[in-house]
């Protein structure tokens, strides 16, 4: 195994008919270090040049920029560009552990779980209806292990739904997704985190992206050249194992995390306000996820 090293371009533009007096907004586009993931390199290049800009951190630790441009502009170009190395996820994750022992068992509800609680609530408006309850059922077997839980999960979604880009939009409910059977990764991964908090377990959207050229033997997957969206499960020992029901795969080191939140509200890759008499505006985003040169990775380490 290898640690994989990326080169990502992340490109928005933001084109109105109207001339734009002044945009404020903010953007999700810094990777996370994480303990299998280190961003080392990042930068973020808005035209025109912000006449103010500065960074944080939100309450779930993701970093987020946020940016002021006043000079009057038709167009508005945000890029963020990225270098990350990302190790694949140890034997211990999906192996062992937890994620072998009873699905039950890694409801946070003992000790050491108390920050994960709040990933089991329900949203508003309620995702987790009737309908949700019954297609999550036939995977929620007691007593099953976590890790079969997770797989019967993801690959049922993958089965029952089709990846349609444009079928859905940000505001669409899980419910409206179950009737339609189709959707794009953001509602799938939306999907699997209902069902998951349905039986108690806790579960986060995670915003990141597919690497474009998959390892050898590895086929292409579906959300790639663009953002991707997954779920994240939390285990006993604070550990979170990462699921993609759009490729019916565990997430590995084809995954690159930019941050993670109860919902895609708390984690979009931009938002902004603008100040304009344009009726019209049109946004083009284009992603690119190279692989750099990988690096030899010592299991025993």
């Amino acid at each position: 195994m290898s640690i994989r090293r990326y080169s990502i371009t992340h490109r928005t533009d933001y084109r109105y008919s109207d001339v734009v007096t002044s945009s404020y907004g903010r953007a999700h586009l810094t990777p996370r270090d994480t303990g299998r993931q280190r961003c080392l390199e990042f930068r973020l290049d808005v035209d025109p040049e912000p006449a103010d800009r500065s960074t944080s951190r939100d309450a779930y630790g993701n970093i987020s920029s946020f940016f002021h441009v006043t000079r009057p502009h038709r167009v508005l170009s945000v890029v963020g560009s990225s270098v990350v190395e990302v190790s694949p996820p140890s034997e211990a994750g999906y192996g062992s552990g937890a994620a072998t022992r009873p699905w039950e068992e890694s409801r946070p509800t003992r000790p050491g779980g108390v920050l994960a609680t709040e990933f089991t609530m329900d949203l508003r408006p309620a995702e987790i209806t009737a309908q949700v309850r019954d297609y999550a059922a036939a995977s929620f077997e007691p007593g099953r292990p976590l890790i079969e839980v997770l797989g019967e999960l993801n690959a049922r979604i993958f089965a029952d739904f089709t990846y349609r880009s444009g079928s859905t939009t940000v505001s669409t409910r899980v419910n409206q997704i179950l009737a339609a059977r189709e959707g794009v990764c953001q509602d799938f991964a939306r999907l699997a985190i209902a069902c998951l908090r349905a039986n108690g377990l806790a579960a986060s959207y995670v915003s990141g992206y597919l690497a474009t050229d998959p390892p050898p033997g590895k086929e292409r997957m579906f959300g790639i050249d663009a953002t991707h969206a997954w779920a994240a499960v939390w285990t006993p020992g604070n550990g979170w194992l990462g699921i993609d029901p759009t490729n019916d795969q565990l997430v590995d080191e084809r995954y690159i995390t930019v941050g993670w939140g109860r919902d895609y509200a708390d984690i979009p890759p931009l938002r902004g306000i603008i100040y304009t008499d344009s009726e019209h505006s049109a946004i083009d985003v284009a992603v690119d996820v190279a692989p750099l040169d990988t690096t030899p990775l010592d299991i025993d380490a």
